[in-house]
């Protein structure tokens, strides 16, 4: 089964998520170490400026394309059958689009 997202790219888009999650985490733990939040109002314009926003955005977007690249390496080695691995290939498409449609939906409140 060869596709877009094998071997070296696979082990790259892992790797690059997880640092960049990584980082994001970090600068969002100094943040609060160094100013905590007194009020859900304070927490919600910190998280409204622009800057701030495209990280949470891009967070989760690394986040489930994290998930996805190694939910899907563990499909492609434990499940030989190839309509059980379309099975679960696609359950985890519609659960992990389920959850970025959420994500998009309490971003943009």
């Amino acid at each position: 089964m060869k596709g877009v997202m094998t071997g070296l790219r696979a082990w790259l888009v892992q790797r690059v998520t997880a640092v960049f999650m990584l980082v994001v985490l970090l600068l969002f733990f100094i943040r609060l170490v160094q100013d905590p939040f007194e009020s859900y109002e304070e927490w919600q314009r910190w998280v409204g400026e622009p800057l701030i926003s495209v990280l949470v955005t891009l967070f989760f977007g690394a986040l489930l394309l994290h998930a996805w690249v190694g939910l899907r390496d563990v499909i492609l080695d434990y499940v030989h059958s190839t309509p059980l691995r379309l099975f679960a290939h696609s359950l985890v498409v519609i659960g992990y689009s389920g959850i970025a449609f959420w994500i998009v939906r309490i971003l943009l409140r």
